[in-house]
């Protein structure tokens, strides 16, 4: 039903992906997710006129996409430093091989964890705190991880500043930003000058010139 739904508003020169249950993400469903990454709480006749498709069109596709799966949440993001949370640390774990459920079910008890992956590498899982202030990253690490059996070594790293935070990326920012970036600089004025055009010096300008030639 979904691929159906999907499949009667298909328009773009794109190919197809296959998210979910079987929906076919086409160009249209691109740019609507890419709208929504900008906006979450747009109208749907606003989201509508934005991507260029009939209200009716925009509100199948934007339930469609929640149904399969594609939209899984809607969320607010909030300034950490003004909810008191200033203070922001990633923190590498080396965990016991033969450990790793008790190490998962203490870490969902630790309210401060934010994000947590499992890596390759040197260490094996990544865990993203924010907290107050150091003292805390401070405790946490010395009397509560340090504590879990599971745990073997930590190394933790603060962040100073945070430079770049997207939402969600998509297929299509890449081909963008090359399009963009193959686009020429505005041109500046040049020295030389087109055949049967001509350029008008001022008096100050030319002047200097004639210094520079003797």
């Amino acid at each position: 039903m979904m691929s159906d739904i999907s499949r009667n508003g298909h328009s773009g020169s794109g190919q197809p992906g296959r998210i979910g249950i079987g929906l076919e993400l086409d160009d249209i469903h691109l740019k609507i997710l890419e709208i929504l990454r900008e906006n979450g709480r747009i109208s749907v006749a606003a989201l509508a006129e934005r991507v260029g498709i009939s209200r009716a069109n925009a509100y199948t596709r934007f339930e469609a996409l929640r149904a399969d799966g594609a939209i899984k949440r809607f969320t607010a993001e909030i300034d950490h430093g003004r909810a008191g949370l200033g203070i922001t640390a990633l923190i590498f774990v080396t965990v016991r091989q033969q450990m790793w459920k008790q190490f998962r079910a203490e870490l969902a008890r630790m309210p401060e964890v934010e994000y947590c992956a499992i890596t390759t590498g040197q260490h094996d899982a990544m865990i993203q705190v924010r907290v107050a202030d150091v003292a805390a990253v401070h405790s946490m690490v010395t009397d509560r991880l340090a504590n879990i059996p599971a745990v073997k070594a930590t190394e933790t790293v603060f962040i100073l500043d945070e430079v770049l935070r997207r939402p969600y990326v998509l297929p299509g920012d890449a081909r963008q930003a090359a399009r963009q970036a193959r686009r020429p600089a505005p041109s500046e004025e040049r020295d030389d000058v087109p055949l049967g055009k001509m350029r008008f010096v001022g008096a100050a300008e030319g002047r200097a010139a004639l210094r520079k030639d003797d």
